[in-house]
């Protein structure tokens, strides 16, 4: 702690009208220590008045006796005084010692008051005005904070203090700060300077509350108004006559008013204004290093944390972008679905005409259509509906028809063990069928299988034991092109029910007697099947003769015929008769009492 009778000479009584009378011209004017550091002034005049060369002369005073300061700069002026005294320049551009933000303000008042560290709070370099003042009030309230426990003398000075503390318009969070230092600082001990060319764009709460002030040329009128309220009228006239350095010195301490002209400040003057001769900068003192490598290591954890924040943005967005996928596809997926519903309910009507075997139910009329679908769901639980896959098998064009499938594994749930093949029966019981055996997979070879004969007896067996009702499908889908399931099944003799259909259809095509063609419609497949079975190896005539082996198992008509092709005739003599006889058929066969509906 200084003791309060120090003092700093900063400048000599000067000539001219103003002033106490008190001292000759040339007297020096010297200023106390303790009340500069702790309590509040304000410096103003107009550009090139000297108030900034008044502000460094009492900053290089300051610094000669090691009492450590905080100057925020504004316009990058203060730099020159690093040309004699070791200080932190701390800012934004890359001539400054380090680089800060918001995030060093702590370790910066740290230095500042516990480490008697002067440093230059250069905010020149922040092109975002937000974000120099979000640092000059994070570094004003570490220092108010700290100051409340440690009550050491320290001085802020505040270069262009209107941009914080305006006379009119809003006040920012920096001049709040600001204007709490002006009035309970100095019981802490922090003191603050206020320095502006236009004390009428200055609050006047603060102005009139310092305890010392430097009034250095001003002209605007306005400015000479604001002279002439706090000094008066006299004052207001002589201050426009002033010379470069002179000013009016007003302090609480001696309650004197005296006319003053200061020092030159003996640092470089980074403030003056260029000129053509040569610019040159000084040899500049460098801080300690160890201070520069504390406010690095903050700067590259803040840097750690960017980078962090960043790559999670970044995968933010990527989430982000795959959730609207998701919620394309699924709103893709609702409208497929209504498709398919409304595709349903005409399946459901279709399979509702009279000539389906249905009543003939309107089920466009609600309580009819919830009827039959309720009718149809309790079918389901009992494993005997396939409705859902038959629904599906329409509605995709070209889709594999599984519409059997369901059928005949919600049976096997209900024969657990059961090997056997499932049929639906016209009273709606779901069971094994007649034969007792599952038909086998035509398309699966048998190991070691080597002969036409075995072949033939092979598949032969498969249909004798199909239920008799896919047996007379088969033969119907022999003679036509290709139909469906339900069509079938109605020439086939049987009714118009859809899942007894498609039940009895299942067996057909899971042996590969019929293939799926699109649209729900199903087409006679045995030549292809015969053809795989022998790696497409047969002639023409071959195939014939033992295709029409084959169908001798559901078209009794043909067995007496192939019995004597295979005990007297050759292959070919046994094609042409086979062709004949299938000639004849056609011409004998029974009309279908049902028609087959058109698709």
């Amino acid at each position: 702690m200084t003791e309060d009778t120090e003092t700093i000479a900063v400048a000599n009584v000067s000539e001219g009208p103003g002033g106490d009378g008190q001292s000759a011209p040339g007297t020096p004017v010297e200023l106390p220590v303790v009340d500069i550091l702790t309590g509040r002034g304000f410096i103003t005049g107009k550009s090139g008045s000297g108030k900034s060369n008044t502000a460094s002369v009492v900053i290089e005073n300051l610094l000669s006796n090691n009492f450590p300061v905080l100057i925020v700069d504004t316009d990058g002026e203060y730099y020159g005084l690093k040309e004699q005294f070791e200080l932190l320049h701390a800012g934004a551009d890359e001539e400054c010692d380090i680089v800060v933000s918001p995030e060093h303000a702590e370790k910066l008042a740290n230095l500042a008051l516990e480490q008697n560290v002067p440093i230059i709070l250069d905010v020149s370099g922040y092109l975002d005005d937000d974000e120099a003042q979000e640092l000059l009030t994070a570094v004003a309230r570490h220092l108010f904070a700290k100051e409340k426990k440690l009550k050491k003398p320290f001085l802020m000075l505040v270069e262009e203090c209107h941009e914080y503390i305006p006379e009119g318009g809003g006040m920012t969070e920096a001049g709040k700060m600001l204007i709490k230092i002006g009035k309970r600082g100095r019981k802490h001990g922090l003191g603050i300077v206020g320095i502006s060319q236009r004390p009428a764009d200055v609050k006047k709460d603060f102005i009139t509350q310092c305890d010392w002030l430097v009034w250095h040329r001003l002209t605007w009128n306005n400015d000479t108004k604001v002279v002439g309220r706090i000094l008066g009228s006299e004052y207001a006239d002589a201050i426009e006559e002033m010379d470069d350095g002179e000013a009016f010195l007003v302090t609480d301490w001696s309650e004197s008013l005296r006319r003053v002209k200061f020092h030159k400040k003996q640092t470089f003057d980074a403030g003056a204004t260029p000129g053509l001769e040569d610019f040159e900068r000084p040899d500049l003192k460098s801080v300690d290093g160890d201070l520069v490598s504390e406010l690095q290591d903050i700067s590259d954890e803040k840097a750690r944390r960017e980078s962090e924040i960043a790559d999670l943005k970044q995968e933010l967005e990527k989430k982000e972008q795959r959730i609207q996928q998701l919620e394309r596809e699924l709103e893709e997926a609702r409208d497929l679905s209504q498709m398919a519903e409304q595709f349903a309910q005409a399946m459901f009507q279709t399979a509702e005409a009279p000539y389906r075997g249905g009543d003939g139910r309107n089920l466009n009329r609600p309580e009819e259509r919830q009827a039959a679908l309720d009718q149809y769901d309790a079918a389901a639980a009992d494993g005997a509906v396939e409705e859902s896959a038959a629904t599906a098998d329409a509605a995709e064009t070209d889709a594999d028809a599984d519409e059997e499938e369901a059928v005949t594994t919600a049976a096997a749930a209900a024969y657990p063990g059961l090997d056997t093949d499932i049929e639906v029966g016209d009273d709606g019981h779901v069971g094994p069928t007649d034969a007792g055996v599952e038909p086998e997979r035509a398309h699966e070879h048998t190991a070691g299988l080597t002969g036409r004969e075995d072949v033939i007896e092979r598949l032969r067996n498969v249909i004798a034991s199909l239920p008799p009702a896919s047996r007379r499908m088969l033969a119907f889908y022999r003679e036509i092109e290709s139909c469906d399931p339900v069509d079938a099944h109605v020439a086939a003799g049987e009714v118009g029910d859809k899942q007894l259909a498609y039940s009895r259809n299942g067996p057909l095509r899971r042996a590969g007697f019929v293939e799926h063609v699109g649209r729900g419609r199903y087409a006679y497949a045995l030549p292809d099947l015969v053809r795989s079975e022998f790696a497409d190896r047969l002639s023409e005539s071959e195939l014939r003769e033992v295709v029409t082996a084959v169908e001798a198992a559901f078209r009794p008509d043909l067995s007496d015929h192939l019995d004597e092709g295979r005990n007297g005739s050759d292959d070919s003599a046994a094609a042409d008769e086979s062709e004949e006889m299938d000639d004849d058929e056609e011409a004998s066969k029974p009309t279908l009492d049902t028609p087959v509906a058109e698709k």
